[in-house]
């Protein structure tokens, strides 16, 4: 499995494109802007794009995913309880950012924790990690986690937006520390780490050890 890590938007959103050398199969997690930029990796690559999965409903997470879905015909994966900030996500943006982005179009599946699914010849497994948003996901595959809005190096995503909660968050990262040490961290802005490493050094872990 390969990835490549494109950062978009105007909140600098880390997309990830995971894709097979040998069978071209592929997943996009959280494509938030620039649809153009992450299209033309596609087919430049030959890539068969299988999975548009949004670790949560913020509009910097999810901008662009009606042209890939348009594109492509990926099916779209988001945990159930996101559904409401997904679908009011362009009067958010709008609102308080000033920016405007298209409704997306409804998930193909509303998915719940410890869903998985095989991808990439790889077993994918998605872990339930509110406090960030009600239906925030980390995506576990192959020795990676892709944690969203809920950890980041060395701090974790905020929880004053609706729906967030500092202690969901706290949960969240005690489930996460169960993760092996080496497990890379490939947060949704920011640099990657390791688990093990944030376990050390992040200052919310030392809230809950």
């Amino acid at each position: 499995m390969k990835i490549k890590k494109f950062e978009v938007g105007p909140l600098f959103v880390n997309c990830y494109v995971l894709y097979d050398e040998d069978t071209r199969e592929t997943i996009i997690i959280d494509p938030g802007d620039e649809p153009d930029l992450i299209l033309d990796f596609i087919k430049e690559e030959g890539l068969t794009v299988k999975y548009i999965l949004c670790t949560h409903g913020h509009f910097d997470h999810i901008g662009a995913v009606k042209e890939i879905k348009d594109d492509t015909g990926a099916k779209i994966l988001l945990h159930e309880k996101d559904i409401e900030i997904y679908r009011n996500s362009p009067q958010v943006a709008e609102q308080f950012f000033g920016i405007e982005i298209e409704p997306q179009p409804e998930p193909d599946e509303l998915i719940d924790d410890g869903k998985t699914i095989k991808i990439c010849k790889s077993q994918l497994k998605f872990i339930h990690t509110p406090g960030h948003s009600p239906g925030s996901m980390s995506i576990y595959i192959d020795g990676y986690i892709f944690t969203g809005d809920t950890l980041f190096a060395g701090s974790v995503g905020r929880t004053d937006l609706a729906g967030g909660s500092m202690k969901d968050l706290l949960n969240s990262l005690k489930k996460l520390a169960s993760l092996p040490e080496e497990t890379v961290v490939m947060p949704g802005h920011g640099p990657k780490t390791k688990i093990g490493l944030e376990i050390k050094t992040n200052p919310f872990y030392h809230e809950i050890f």
